[in-house]
C-alpha cells in the first residue's frame, strides 16, 4: 500500500488547507460531546468518550475545549444530535461513506446531497456501498516510532490483524470491538501516542484513480469535510504519490 495511505491523502490536503483546523476542532468537540452525553463524562468508565479525547489530544487540541465540550454534554447540549450515514458514488466510481452527526437530518441531507451533485458523485440509498468495505479499528502511529517489522510484531501480538507501513506511517487494523483494547497495547508496546485511533471504513477492493478523477474526487472530499454536519469521509480509492504531490501544490 505504500504511497497509497489513507491516511498520507487526507494529510497531504490538511496540510495544504491549515484554515481546516478550526473545523476540525468543532468535529472533535462535538464527538466529545455526543459521546459524554450518551456514555457519561467520566473518561475512565466511557470508552468512546476516551477514544474522543485521546484524538482530540493527538491534534493538539487545547485541555480547555476538551473540558468545555465535555461540560455541554450535562449542560443540555448533545441531546439532539443524530448519526447517520450517508452512502454515494463519486468520480471514477469509486464508493463513498459519509458519517454525519447533526441536529437537522433535513439540512444535512440537503448539503450532502448537493456536494455529491456538484462535483461528479451520485448519492444512493442507505447499504448501496458499505457493503463494499469493512468496518474496521485504525490506529495510526508515525513511521519513526518502529521499523515495519518491529511494528507487525508488536501490533500482532496486541491482537491486531493487520498492518499496513510506509515512509511516513503505519497503520494498524484490528476487529473494531478490539480497538481500545489493541491501542492501549500498543501505547504500552511502543511508549508513545498514535496519531489517531478510532473505527472507520476500509475498502476491501480499492480503485486506482488518473489525475483527472483524483483531482475531482479530492474537490468533493474537501467540500464534505468542510460541512458541519459532516464528522468523516471514507472512499474505496488509491493515488499515487506522484499526484497526491501535485494536488497537495
Amino acid at each position: 500500500m505504500a504511497g497509497h495511505s489513507k491516511f498520507k491523502n487526507i494529510m497531504h490536503r490538511k496540510g495544504a488547507q491549515d484554515k481546516k483546523r478550526s473545523s476540525l476542532f468543532s468535529k472533535l468537540s462535538k464527538e466529545i460531546t455526543v459521546a459524554a452525553k450518551m456514555g457519561g463524562p467520566d473518561v475512565d468508565a466511557n470508552p468512546r468518550l476516551r477514544l474522543a479525547v485521546n484524538n482530540a489530544r493527538s491534534n493538539s487540541m487545547p485541555k480547555d475545549n476538551i473540558e468545555r465540550a465535555i461540560k455541554k454534554s450535562q449542560g443540555g447540549e448533545g441531546d439532539d444530535y443524530e448519526e447517520i450515514r450517508y452512502e454515494g458514488f463519486g468520480p471514477g466510481g469509486v464508493a463513498i461513506i459519509v458519517e454525519s452527526l447533526t441536529d437537522n437530518r433535513n439540512r444535512a441531507a440537503s448539503e450532502i446531497r448537493t456536494a455529491f451533485n456538484k462535483n461528479g458523485g451520485n448519492l444512493g440509498e442507505t447499504g448501496s456501498v458499505s457493503y463494499q468495505f469493512d468496518h474496521v479499528g485504525e490506529i495510526v502511529f508515525e513511521a519513526s516510532v518502529k521499523d515495519a517489522d518491529e511494528m507487525f510484531e508488536a501490533a500482532l501480538e496486541a491482537g491486531a490483524e493487520d498492518v499496513e507501513s510506509d515512509d511516513e506511517v503505519h497503520e494498524i487494523y484490528c476487529a473494531m470491538e478490539d480497538l481500545h483494547t489493541v491501542r492501549e497495547a500498543m501505547v504500552e508496546a511502543i511508549g508513545e501516542e498514535p496519531k489517531s485511533a478510532k473505527l472507520i471504513w476500509k475498502g476491501q477492493n480499492d480503485i486506482e484513480l488518473d489525475e483527472e478523477n483524483a483531482t475531482k474526487l479530492m474537490k468533493m472530499i474537501d467540500v464534505l469535510d468542510d460541512l458541519d454536519d459532516v464528522q468523516n469521509v471514507y472512499g474505496n480509492y488509491q493515488i499515487s504519490d506522484e499526484i497526491m504531490e501535485k494536488l497537495a501544490g
